[in-house]
């Protein structure tokens, strides 16, 4: 217990606490000698109220302008994280109103405050002397009275800490702000890796399928061979692409950038594949949006369909008309469950429903279909 009541006087939070406060007295030293200079300037009489009155109404106005400056409430925010301990968030760009008031109210009692413990301080210190160093029976308030003073700081900081939430803190508007900005972000991350994992799931298909036709042939058909090896090595290297590309825009933050391939590139999922690619319509006139997600689609289509029957043929229909994209895509249907499984059909799934489409994914006859309708 008494271990308890002796924290405040050693604690460093106290003394980090009470420096904050004194920042306030340090800051209110300009405002109160102003006020004295002018209170003189009115109490002896010898200027004309023609030019007391405009320079107090200036003075004041000037006097009035810091607390409610954007700056202002980044400094206050700034010293409350390093010397009051609590964390806030940084505030935004544009301020609201009520978020200005609130700084402003802040600032004010921020002032005051400082200034009441800066006058303590410079009274309790001397008091103190005086009285321990005179024999008396004041020596026990002398003593008493440097200990009550920074159990008051210790009182007034925690004070301070609990409401700088309240009045540094965002505002309901701004808290808003932030959580949009958040879920854009995750939306953003959560498309980058979409991408990442169709272009690498790809790039492994395409890799494992021609490797084993290679080992396959090795010895009988060099030409194929080649091919192969052409092909795994120009696959692995529009992966790398891909992966540094995805990896540039993390590091960069600039996660809204449109990058990558389209529909006009979508014969790059037949090259060394068993995949027949029949394309109509304008291609290079679907918006950049839809013809990058159609791509995506359709290379997380044509993979899984490689996945289930790697020995194909599998076909890709895209056929752009009515400002719309319709992707189609077809593989015999083997025994062994759906192509690629439930975790690939249901990234496709939420890719169609984002652009307002429509998926269709299943038996269709003998094959296994995936068609998706894609408006814009």
């Amino acid at each position: 217990m008494a271990v308890r009541l002796l924290r405040p006087l050693v604690a460093a939070t106290t003394y980090r606490r009470g420096a904050y406060l004194l920042l306030g007295g340090v800051v209110v030293m300009p405002y109160a000698l102003v006020t004295v200079g002018l209170a003189r300037v009115v109490r002896e009489g010898s200027t004309p109220a023609a030019v007391v009155v405009p320079l107090i109404l200036a003075v004041a106005a000037i006097g009035l302008v810091p607390p409610f400056l954007h700056g202002t409430r980044t400094l206050e925010i700034v010293a409350v994280r390093g010397l009051l301990g609590v964390d806030l968030p940084d505030p935004p760009g544009r301020i609201e109103r009520e978020a200005r008031l609130r700084t402003a109210l802040w600032f004010g009692v921020h002032l005051a405050v400082g200034a009441v413990v800066g006058s303590a301080l410079f009274l309790a210190l001397p008091a103190a002397a005086v009285l321990v160093t005179r024999p008396g029976r004041l020596i026990p308030l002398g003593l008493i009275l440097l200990p009550a003073t920074v159990y008051a700081i210790a009182g007034l900081g925690a004070l301070a800490a609990v409401m700088a939430p309240v009045l540094l803190g965002p505002s309901g508007a701004e808290r808003i702000a932030a959580l949009e900005a958040e879920t854009l972000l995750l939306a953003a991350r959560n498309r980058l890796a979409r991408e990442l994992h169709d272009s690498v799931g790809h790039a492994l298909t395409v890799t494992v399928l021609q490797a084993g036709a290679a080992g396959r042939l090795l010895g009988r058909d060099e030409a194929f061979v080649r091919r192969a090896l052409t092909s795994i090595e120009e696959t692995g290297r529009a992966a790398m692409e891909d992966l540094d590309r995805v990896l540039g825009v993390l590091r960069d933050g600039e996660l809204t950038r449109t990058h990558g391939p389209g529909l006009t590139d979508v014969d790059q999922l037949t090259s060394g594949l068993p995949v027949t690619l029949d394309a109509s319509g304008p291609l290079h006139e679907v918006p950049a949006a839809v013809s990058r997600e159609a791509y995506r689609l359709a290379q997380e289509a044509v993979t899984n369909a490689l996945r289930h029957d790697p020995g194909g043929p599998v076909e890709l229909r895209l056929a752009v008309a009515a400002r719309r994209v319709t992707l189609e895509v077809g593989n015999a249907l083997r025994d062994g469950g759906e192509p690629g499984g439930s975790r690939g059909l249901t990234g496709m799934r939420e890719r169609v429903t984002l652009l307002g489409g429509v998926l269709d994914a299943g038996p269709y006859g003998n094959r296994w279909r995936v068609r998706a309708e894609l408006p814009w």
